[in-house]
């Protein structure tokens, strides 16, 4: 049978989002029906109802979720009702080029449930990145779902389901920090703080954080920046330069997503340094660079999506880390509010007053 729930739908483009009844069909084969304990509020779910990422209105918002396993469909093996679950928009097909290739973690046909939830009228709805996690319940892909330790509270685990692992996979997995490497990360919201903490727990001994808001640079002292320069009153890369004996770090992180931050990121790196863009720009950007700076700075240029992460793999190892006290994901909770919050939280994240809002259901 159909589960009606509440749920927070963005109608229009740039409209305020509504709570109303959405329609929630049992699990068919390999889906899996989820009680939604927890769901951040990330900034994807505001370029949705901005219209910034598709026109299938109405959406129905929030991605970056944990909760409980209530019912799962036929051939579902791998979680089972009870099962407390972090969900993923990364449920790897296994048969793509990539998936054969054995790079996983650039598949490009991930699954979702095939199901549609909708409006109690029948409008089908889109589910944000094939989640949809700001309602009470919801149905996704089986492979959506990464069993974790119960232990760890859901609006802490939820995070890892978008915006922490970026920033963390940004670093440990696409920048590849090692022991002893120097690292700056401009942008210390969500994302750059999380990849602040993945370069201190690869080993990074110099790690400095960029921003223009001296607020979010002590939050980024609190997850491990050894430096912090406020690029309104310095130039961060002769700042950067000072810091790293006049060479630059050996990996350079966008996690703003324009085209001056990445610039400046780019000649930020020591030579055959990596720069890694997570940061997400908007359409219309267009970045233009020298190509003899290009090719005579050598190194890599690389672009992080989803902190090129393997949920399996790293959901439950990152949890370990947090439980043993390496990992502090409970630091990004700046709130916890309710459905009827979540215009509100949109606002407080533009103006950088919180690391994350997270719904608690």
């Amino acid at each position: 049978m159909a589960h009606e729930v509440k749920g927070v739908i963005a109608s229009a483009k740039g409209e305020g989002v509504t709570i109303t009844t959405v329609v929630v069909p049992d699990p068919g084969p390999g889906e899996a029906l989820v009680r939604v304990q927890a769901c951040g509020v990330c900034h994807t779910d505001l370029h949705y109802r901005e219209g910034g990422i598709g026109d299938d209105f109405p959406y129905l918002l929030g991605h970056e979720a944990a909760g409980v396993v209530e019912a799962v469909g036929p051939d579902v093996t791998d979680v089972a009702p009870g099962d407390f679950v972090i969900l993923n928009w990364r449920a790897v097909c296994g048969q793509c080029r990539s998936c054969s290739r054995g790079r996983p973690q650039y598949c490009f046909a991930t699954h979702n449930a095939t199901q549609k939830m909708t409006l109690e009228d029948g409008t089908e709805l889109s589910p944000a990145l094939g989640i949809g996690a700001f309602a009470e319940k919801t149905l996704v892909a089986a492979g959506q779902c990464t069993k974790v330790d119960a232990d760890v509270p859901a609006a802490v685990a939820g995070l890892l389901g978008c915006g922490v692992m970026a920033g963390l996979g940004a670093a440990m997995n696409t920048g590849n920090v090692g022991r002893g490497d120097s690292v700056a990360v401009f942008g210390c919201g969500g994302v750059g703080d999380a990849a602040i903490a993945g370069a201190v727990l690869a080993g990074a001994t110099t790690v400095i954080a960029v921003d223009v808001d001296d607020r979010k640079l002590r939050w980024a002292t609190e997850f491990g920046a050894t430096h912090t320069i406020n690029s309104g009153e310095q130039d961060p890369v002769a700042a950067i330069q000072a810091l790293t004996g006049g060479f630059g770090v050996d990996v350079a992180i966008d996690a703003v997503g324009l085209p001056e931050v990445f610039t400046s990121a780019f000649y930020a790196r020591d030579h055959a340094g990596t720069v890694v863009l997570v940061g997400v720009p908007r359409p219309e950007m267009q970045l233009t660079l020298p190509m003899l700076d290009l090719f005579g700075r050598g190194g890599a240029v690389k672009s992080s999506w989803y902190g090129d992460c393997l949920p399996a793999r790293d959901f439950p190892t990152l949890i370990a880390l947090h439980q043993q006290g390496r990992l502090p994901l409970d630091k990004f909770v700046s709130e916890t509010i309710e459905l009827g919050d979540v215009d509100a939280a949109f606002t407080r994240m533009q103006r950088g007053d919180v690391l994350r809002s997270v719904v608690v259901l």
